[in-house]
């Protein structure tokens, strides 16, 4: 075996050791330190590896095929012998192989097949920072089998930039090792002002990466080596360097590319070149004569919305953990100078490690994986961070629509036929489905699979089935070819071009029965999806009118965007989903049309079939869909009398004093709807017929008979007077208050009080007008009353206005019997 001189060769020794001593190890050694070559090489010859074969997870197919074909260049050997590899496809493994460099889902197939792990001895998770969810969940369920089932496996969790903090709290007894490294040093060049931002993004980014670049072209050595979140991306600023840089030789990499043309850009060139790549290039690569990077610190991420399960592809900046890594790559081989194209002061912005995959994506996949495992609460897994509750929730019930789960959450044996499949449990289940429509089915499979086709018009995803199978000039051959090749992959069975006239739009159906689009009423190509959200697609797409389609690709926003769709009948939703299908009778409150609207409706999802009026609906339906217009329309539209509004002023008042009164408020009473007003509707229908309602004798019924004696004790209705008249008392205000003619109040000594404090009498003169308003009537007497006797006699020269109101007999009349 040839030793590579490599910097982690210096911790390789306690690497050895640590694993010697105990079972788990954190590694962190910096891009170019020689971990994913060399740690794996390095435990060949230890005892305890002698019993079985070394696994290596790699984020992604080019580097576990690279990392493969390294190790086993070392030991002078193809792959295939003591090191191999297994991908999605493809696989170089033989008996004598000892270490299998695979990528992260096909860890997930494994321990489903064998729980134990039988014949492995250790796994190394290698760029653990990237937490994609394979890694998260191949950690936390390699975990669980080495504490119940295999004390002695290793595991081994890689990085140049992981947080040991976070894996340290998840492997507690695991040692920490740290390689130093021997990287070059890279100079590092930030922007001195803030990109433009205003205009098309993809062409301003373009521009700012021709202008980076054309910098270090001409002021540094060797290739040249820049970042872009896609392929898209790459593409524009591809184009643009032909006109820029004519004389320099242009290479790209990403995941979509043919394999050949990733291994092409991985050898050494006689030519200085420029490679565009995406996060492909950020680990586990070393791309040869790479002395420049440029940046341009934007990173492409699923995101997930959990409450439909919709994944749409978002564009944001980079980590500091992922910039590191990019800028390591200038340094590999000879100091090098990285050229960030954002500003010193944005930097202190970005977040320290990129999201956790498992927070954001979609968890279709991995709740069927949890089910399989038998854990039906993720949390008794060791996850670094736990699966939200409401995605898994989202994809169980996705699950269940596609056969997978029983309704108590079971795995079917669909569903186990399902997981072994390498697909999306949605593609697995369309060919599982298709019948003899199989092939079809897994063209759809593969098609779907790949990334977005261009050179293709419209929506219609019946067309770039067929440029497929038309192998069409028009469109890039190395996809084409791609996606054929999966689909033979996936099916023996060959695609049939009838098929895919006739059933494209009910295959697609079966992989996406939640995104079944129906078109909403008016002119605008508005649909509704089956799982409830609204979609749009552009006014001029030949797909516009259709009544229902099946979305395969949707831009996730307020109202997703439909970018692909098949065409899909109304029997064909019938026959394809009898058991989803049922008639449902409703009475619901319709904001716009401010009445009850009751239906009978054909359902499926949030679909309406066939719908028609429901013309007897019981009496329970009607009052829960009016008591939904109460409180879209508010108390306002209840007939509260005056002496209605009076009872809640008073209990409110008495409530500061009494909190075991029932509580009145408008807050209140919308929230308790059902428990006093809906047992007075009956015989109500629509919203006028609440009109007729006793709203006084409805709330006094709130009251029990000790509540009412509470309440007439410390807040009465009444005020009675000296002549014996009752007078309504106001508690609307601050203070208790009564309206009443002055003459009534004569003879009143001592101010009259509710509850200990004093009301606020309003004193009215013969036409009902205010005169005064007081809280010591007494101190009127002897005070202002003389002012106001003054001004009144002239006034009202027929009503009495006695000089010793004190003494005085309180009267109505307009001369009193004592005059």
């Amino acid at each position: 075996m040839r030793t590579p001189d490599l910097p982690i060769t210096a911790v390789l020794p306690d690497i050895r050791r640590a694993l010697s001593d105990g079972p788990n190890l954190v590694l962190a050694a910096p891009p170019g330190a020689g971990k994913t070559t060399g740690v794996p090489l390095a435990l060949l010859d230890q005892n305890w590896a002698e019993a079985g074969k070394i696994l290596m997870l790699e984020p992604r197919r080019i580097a576990a095929r690279t990392a493969a074909a390294r190790m086993a260049s070392t030991l002078d050997e193809e792959p295939g012998q003591t090191v191999g590899y297994r991908i999605r496809g493809e696989s170089r493994v033989t008996k004598s192989t000892r270490i299998e460099v695979i990528t992260e889902g096909i860890l997930t197939a494994m321990l489903r097949a064998d729980p134990e792990l039988s014949g492995i001895v250790a796994v190394l998770f290698d760029e653990v920072h990237e937490r994609s969810i394979h890694t998260d969940l191949g950690l936390a369920l390699c975990l669980e089998v080495q504490e119940a089932l295999r004390p002695e496996l290793r595991l081994v969790a890689m990085s140049a930039t992981l947080d040991t903090n976070a894996f340290r709290r998840l492997m507690p007894d695991a040692e920490v090792i740290r390689s130093e490294g021997r990287s070059y040093p890279v100079e590092t060049r930030w922007l001195d002002r803030p990109r433009r931002r205003k205009g098309h993004q993809r062409d301003l980014l373009a521009m700012a990466m021709v202008d980076g670049i054309s910098t270090l072209w001409k002021g540094a050595e060797g290739d040249i080596l820049a970042f872009l979140p896609g392929a898209g991306e790459i593409r524009a600023t591809e184009q643009c360097l032909t006109t820029a840089l004519p004389e320099a030789r242009v290479q790209t990499l990403y995941g979509a590319l043919p394999f050949d043309q990733q291994q092409a850009v991985m050898r050494p060139s006689d030519q200085r070149r420029i490679v565009l790549a995406t996060a492909i290039a950020e680990t586990s690569l070393t791309v040869p004569g790479v002395r420049a990077v440029v940046d341009c610190g934007l990173a492409r991420r699923a995101r997930v919305d959990r409450a439909t399960g919709m994944t749409r592809l978002v564009t944001e900046p980079v980590s500091r953990a992922e910039a590191t890594q990019r800028q390591g790559r200038a340094g590999r081989t000879a100091p090098g100078i990285c050229l960030r194209l954002w500003t010193k002061g944005e930097e202190g912005a970005l977040p320290a490690y990129p999201p956790p995959e498992i927070l954001s994506t979609d968890l279709t996949a991995l709740a069927l994986d949890l089910a399989i495992w038998g854990t039906r609460d993720p949390a008794d897994l060791r996850f670094i961070d736990q699966p939200p509750a409401e995605g898994l929730t989202v994809a169980r019930a996705l699950l269940e629509q596609l056969e997978a789960l029983d309704a108590d959450g079971r795995v079917t044996e669909h569903g186990h036929a399902l997981a072994r499949q390498p697909l999306h449990p949605r593609l697995a289940h369309m060919i599982a489905r298709a019948g003899e429509a199989e092939g079809t089915a897994a063209l759809l499979a593969a098609l779907i699979s790949d990334r977005p086709m261009s050179g293709v018009e419209g929506a219609d995803l019946r067309t770039r089935a067929e440029a497929v199978l038309r192998l069409s000039a028009q469109h890039p051959r190395g996809q084409i070819q791609r996606i054929r090749e999966e689909a033979r992959r996936l099916s023996k069975a060959k695609a049939r071009p009838q098929d895919i006239a006739d059933q494209m739009g009910a295959l697609a159906a079966l992989a996406y029965p939640d995104r079944i689009a129906q078109r909403r009423k008016g002119d605008a190509p508005r649909f509704l999806l089956s799982n409830g959200r609204g979609a749009v697609m552009e006014a001029h797409d030949p797909f516009a009118k259709q009544p229902f389609l099946v979305a395969t690709d949707l831009e996730d926003g307020r109202e997703a965007r439909i970018r692909v769709a098949a065409p899909i009948s109304l029997s064909e939703i019938r026959a394809q989903f009898p058991d989803q299908i049922a008639w449902v009778k409703s009475a619901q409150w319709s904001s716009r049309d401010r009445r009850v609207v009751a239906r009978d409706r054909e359902m499926f999802g949030a679909l309406a079939l066939d719908d028609r009026i429901w013309r007897d609906p019981p009496q329970e339906a009607l009052t829960a869909a009016l008591l939904e217009g109460v409180r879209d329309l508010g108390l306002a539209i209840l007939p509260f009398s005056k002496n209605a509004e009076a009872l809640r002023k008073r209990v409110a008042w008495a409530r500061e004093a009494d909190a075991s009164l029932p509580d009145l408020s408008d807050e209140a009473l919308l929230a308790t709807l059902e428990d006093w007003l809906a047992p007075h509707m009956n015989g109500c229908a629509q919203i006028g017929d609440l009109d007729r309602l006793d709203l006084t004798s409805i709330l006094k019924a709130m009251l029990d008979w000790d509540a009412q004696q509470r309440l007439d004790q410390s807040a009465p209705a009444h005020f009675r007077t000296p002549l014996g008249s009752n007078v309504l008392i106001d508690y609307g205000g601050e203070t208790p208050a009564i309206s009443v003619r002055l003459q009534e109040m004569f003879g009143t000594t001592v101010h009259p009080v509710v509850a200990g404090r004093p009301l606020l009498i309003h004193l009215l003169s013969p036409a009902q007008r205010p005169v005064q308003s007081t809280k010591d009537l007494p101190g009127f007497w002897a005070g202002s009353y003389a002012d106001v006797r003054k001004d009144m006699r002239a006034r009202y020269p027929k009503h009495p206005w006695p000089e010793d109101p004190l003494h005085a007999e309180p009267t109505r009349r307009a001369k009193p019997k004592s005059q």
